[in-house]
């Protein structure tokens, strides 16, 4: 139902629209009240932004119809908006899939029930008609009472122990849990943006290569100091490129200045920083001269030695071995991180986990906490460390690739703000406002 105006790819896109309506629309309510209906302009914009056409086509699309009762726009910035709706379907199986579907939303019925809860046949599988997780803030209703539900995450199922009520991946599921299914008692608070929150102000969930990079990473930095200032935790995310590129020292000065408590990578990250650190080459380019040196194609793989003649990273640091770079600052600063493996790499360094699902697991762990992620020049380890984070964790994507930002949005992590730019670029600029 585009009517020939905007179209929508996601649900996370519509609502992110009606962010930047809610505004104009607060404005007209005395306009409303007095006319009792909405005015013409404030219909014509709902249909032209692609909002209603999202949740109307979701409706359409499960053989529904729908029927608009109420609409009520809250008169401030603290008051919510409602729209009350009868929506019908031709048989209950119908209803019972278009009802999970509009979850999403953020609507759920007015009549409200307890959850529905199924215990799982067996480990790792779980009724048919179980609840699938967002990445927003959910809520279930339990004996009256709504519960938040905790470890938020997407693409998980909820189980429900006691009056406790949790994210959890099918493989981690046992036998005889309690599974959410259905859509009952099921609430989600889809994750509006707040004008000055975390001054993200200038940001509007999309991807720029257009802005001043120097007005972003000031933004940015202001970030970074408010979220250690009030407690919390900052990720960063990142790939080998930024040793490439020459930005370990700047990377360095961020872990060492105490705005990392994080980091997440991969084998080649690690490698290429301790080559750098011993040879001063990354897959041997002299990064000074920028030219490749004799035999330093074998300056990655003589890293590698030297760390497993140590038995770990951090033994190497301890002895002395390995004296600078970002995994020296992480060790020297108690900074945790996690290398995740992966079928490209040679080695790998004893720090790795190999096993996939213990490096997620070991993943998740690490980022209990975060209130920021700062994913840079990385597109496979983006989207796993958006794929575990709830959307109330601000995430920035920095890559010269556009298209790295946009998989890591499409794939669901729709808070993300892209900056396109050389990343060494951006970690110089960034640390050199932080020092």
């Amino acid at each position: 139902m585009s009517g020939g105006q905007v179209e929508y790819k996601t649900t996370e896109e519509a609502l992110e629209i009606a962010r930047g309506l809610a505004p104009k629309f607060r404005e007209r309510v005395e306009q409303a009240e007095e006319q009792r209906r909405l005015p013409g302009e404030t219909v014509q914009e709902l249909i032209d932004s692609g909002l209603l056409s999202a949740l109307f086509d979701k409706i359409i699309e499960f053989r529904g119809s729908y029927e608009i009762l109420t609409f009520d726009i809250g008169r401030t910035n603290d008051d919510p908006s409602r729209i009350q709706m009868r929506i019908t379907a031709p048989d209950r199986a119908s209803l019972d899939d278009l009802l999970q579907q509009i979850t999403t939303f953020g609507a759920h019925p007015v009549r409200e029930r307890d959850v529905l809860i199924k215990p799982a046949e067996k480990d790792r599988c779980v009724p048919d008609d179980f609840y699938s997780t967002t990445n927003h803030r959910t809520h279930v209703r339990l004996d009256g009472q709504w519960i938040d539900v905790e470890s938020q995450r997407m693409d998980a199922v909820i189980v429900v122990t006691g009056q406790t009520a949790s994210c959890r991946k099918l493989r981690d599921v046992k036998a005889g849990e309690g599974i959410v299914c259905g859509h009952d008692g099921i609430r989600v608070t889809p994750e509006f943006r707040e004008r000055d929150r975390l001054g993200f102000a200038f940001m509007s969930n999309d991807v720029s290569s257009e802005r001043r990079v120097e007005g972003s990473v000031a933004r940015i930095a202001l970030m970074m100091r408010e979220v250690k200032a009030a407690g919390g935790r900052i990720a960063v995310v990142a790939g080998p490129v930024v040793v490439h590129t020459g930005g370990v020292e700047h990377f360095a000065s961020l872990v060492r200045h105490g705005y990392v408590d994080v980091v997440l990578a991969g084998n080649a990250l690690a490698v290429h920083d301790i080559e750098f650190a011993l040879s001063g080459t990354s897959l041997g380019i002299d990064l000074v001269a920028g030219a490749p040196v004799e035999q330093g194609h074998r300056n990655h793989m003589a890293a590698i030695n030297t760390i497993n003649r140590a038995g770990s990273i951090r033994t190497a640091v301890e002895s002395g071995v390995l004296k600078s770079g970002v995994m020296y600052e992480c060790v020297k600063n108690g900074v945790e991180f996690v290398l995740a493996g992966s079928i490209r790499d040679d080695g790998p360094l004893p720090d790795v986990i190999t096993d996939v699902v213990r490096a997620q697991d070991a993943m998740r762990e690490r980022i209990r906490g975060v209130g920021l992620a700062i994913m840079v020049a990385t597109t496979l380890h983006s989207v796993a460390t958006g794929n575990l984070l709830p959307a109330s964790v601000q995430i920035i994507c920095v890559d010269n690739n556009m298209e790295t930002i946009t998989k890591l949005m499409d794939r669901g992590t729709r808070q993300a703000f892209g900056l396109v730019t050389d990343c060494q670029f951006f970690l110089k600029e960034l640390a050199g406002r932080l020092e």
